[in-house]
Protein backbone atom coordinates (compact mmCIF):
# COMPACT_ATOMS: atom_id res chain seq x y z
CA UNK A 1 0.00 0.00 0.00
CA UNK A 2 1.38 3.35 -1.07
CA UNK A 3 0.40 6.83 0.08
CA UNK A 4 2.14 10.37 -0.57
CA UNK A 5 1.38 13.09 1.59
CA UNK A 6 2.25 16.82 1.05
CA UNK A 7 4.07 19.23 2.88
CA UNK A 8 4.29 22.83 2.96
CA UNK A 9 7.27 24.26 4.23
CA UNK A 10 7.44 27.96 5.77
CA UNK A 11 11.20 28.85 5.75
CA UNK A 12 14.58 28.24 4.24
CA UNK A 13 15.57 26.03 7.31
CA UNK A 14 12.43 24.21 8.86
CA UNK A 15 11.69 20.67 10.69
CA UNK A 16 8.33 20.03 10.44
CA UNK A 17 6.92 17.16 13.29
CA UNK A 18 4.75 15.17 10.38
CA UNK A 19 4.06 12.33 13.25
CA UNK A 20 0.22 13.03 12.82
CA UNK A 21 0.26 12.74 9.39
CA UNK A 22 1.82 9.56 9.05
CA UNK A 23 -0.13 8.03 11.81
CA UNK A 24 -3.53 9.40 10.06
CA UNK A 25 -1.79 7.80 6.68
CA UNK A 26 -1.56 4.75 8.56
CA UNK A 27 -4.69 4.70 9.84
CA UNK A 28 -6.65 5.06 6.26
CA UNK A 29 -4.69 1.99 5.60
CA UNK A 30 -6.00 -1.81 6.05
CA UNK A 31 -2.74 -2.61 7.77
CA UNK A 32 -2.78 -3.96 11.82
CA UNK A 33 0.39 -5.20 12.13
CA UNK A 34 3.25 -4.07 9.74
CA UNK A 35 6.29 -1.76 8.80
CA UNK A 36 5.97 1.73 7.21
CA UNK A 37 8.52 2.68 4.85
CA UNK A 38 8.75 6.34 4.59
CA UNK A 39 11.20 7.95 2.01
CA UNK A 40 11.44 11.98 1.06
CA UNK A 41 12.02 12.24 -2.76
CA UNK A 42 13.83 15.66 -2.69
CA UNK A 43 17.98 15.86 -2.43
CA UNK A 44 17.42 19.55 -0.60
CA UNK A 45 15.99 17.35 2.23
CA UNK A 46 15.07 14.85 4.59
CA UNK A 47 13.33 12.78 6.99
CA UNK A 48 14.69 12.52 10.99
CA UNK A 49 13.84 10.74 14.00
CA UNK A 50 13.86 12.89 16.78
CA UNK A 51 12.21 13.85 20.41
CA UNK A 52 8.57 16.04 19.59
CA UNK A 53 7.85 17.18 23.21
CA UNK A 54 10.28 20.05 23.44
CA UNK A 55 10.77 22.04 20.51
CA UNK A 56 13.82 23.63 21.56
CA UNK A 57 15.16 20.02 20.20
CA UNK A 58 14.48 21.28 17.04
CA UNK A 59 16.24 24.68 16.89
CA UNK A 60 19.84 22.84 18.47
CA UNK A 61 19.53 20.59 15.65
CA UNK A 62 19.27 23.45 13.17
CA UNK A 63 22.00 25.43 14.80
CA UNK A 64 24.26 22.20 14.67
CA UNK A 65 23.51 21.61 11.18
CA UNK A 66 24.49 24.96 10.57
CA UNK A 67 27.66 25.08 12.44
CA UNK A 68 28.26 21.67 10.60
CA UNK A 69 27.63 23.28 7.21
CA UNK A 70 27.74 26.67 6.94
CA UNK A 71 26.85 28.90 4.33
CA UNK A 72 29.37 30.77 2.35
CA UNK A 73 32.23 28.00 1.75
CA UNK A 74 33.88 27.51 -1.26
CA UNK A 75 31.32 25.00 -2.57
CA UNK A 76 31.43 24.33 -6.66
CA UNK A 77 27.28 24.05 -7.01
CA UNK A 78 25.90 26.27 -9.19
CA UNK A 79 22.58 26.53 -7.92
CA UNK A 80 24.02 27.87 -4.62
CA UNK A 81 22.01 25.22 -2.68
CA UNK A 82 25.03 23.00 -1.44
CA UNK A 83 24.71 23.31 2.13
CA UNK A 84 21.18 22.27 1.65
CA UNK A 85 22.45 18.75 -0.01
CA UNK A 86 25.19 18.44 2.50
CA UNK A 87 22.60 18.19 5.23
CA UNK A 88 20.20 16.16 3.63
CA UNK A 89 22.71 13.60 3.25
CA UNK A 90 23.71 13.74 7.11
CA UNK A 91 19.72 13.08 7.72
CA UNK A 92 19.12 10.58 5.36
CA UNK A 93 16.18 10.64 3.17
CA UNK A 94 14.39 7.17 4.43
CA UNK A 95 13.12 5.77 7.83
CA UNK A 96 11.23 2.51 8.42
CA UNK A 97 9.08 1.91 11.76
CA UNK A 98 7.32 -0.60 12.97
CA UNK A 99 2.94 -0.72 13.10
CA UNK A 100 1.50 -2.82 15.81
CA UNK A 101 -2.87 -2.32 16.03
CA UNK A 102 -2.89 0.08 13.45
CA UNK A 103 -0.26 2.58 15.13
CA UNK A 104 3.30 3.85 14.76
CA UNK A 105 5.63 2.25 17.06
CA UNK A 106 7.86 5.40 18.31
CA UNK A 107 9.74 5.95 21.57
CA UNK A 108 8.23 7.71 24.27
CA UNK A 109 9.15 10.89 23.15
CA UNK A 110 10.01 10.11 19.44
CA UNK A 111 8.32 11.93 16.39
CA UNK A 112 8.91 11.90 13.00
CA UNK A 113 10.33 15.51 11.50
CA UNK A 114 10.63 16.58 7.88
CA UNK A 115 13.82 18.66 7.44
CA UNK A 116 13.77 20.95 4.95
CA UNK A 117 17.36 22.65 3.90
CA UNK A 118 16.11 24.49 0.66
CA UNK A 119 12.92 26.25 1.54
CA UNK A 120 10.20 27.40 1.33
CA UNK A 121 8.84 24.66 -0.73
CA UNK A 122 5.73 22.08 -1.30
CA UNK A 123 7.51 18.71 -0.69
CA UNK A 124 6.36 15.29 -0.63
CA UNK A 125 6.97 11.99 1.97
CA UNK A 126 6.05 8.69 0.16
CA UNK A 127 4.74 5.96 2.35
CA UNK A 128 4.65 2.52 1.72
CA UNK A 129 3.54 0.35 4.04
CA UNK A 130 4.16 -3.50 4.09
CA UNK A 131 1.59 -6.00 6.05
CA UNK A 132 3.45 -8.74 8.55
CA UNK A 133 3.80 -11.63 6.72
CA UNK A 134 3.75 -10.24 3.18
Amino acid sequence: MFKQIEIQTRTKVDLLDITADIQRAITEMPVQEGVCFLFCPHTTAGIVLNENWDPTVERDLAMVLEHMVPEGLSYTHGEGNSPAHVKSVLLGSDHFIIITQHQLQLGQWQGVFFAEFDGPRRRHIWIRVIRAGE
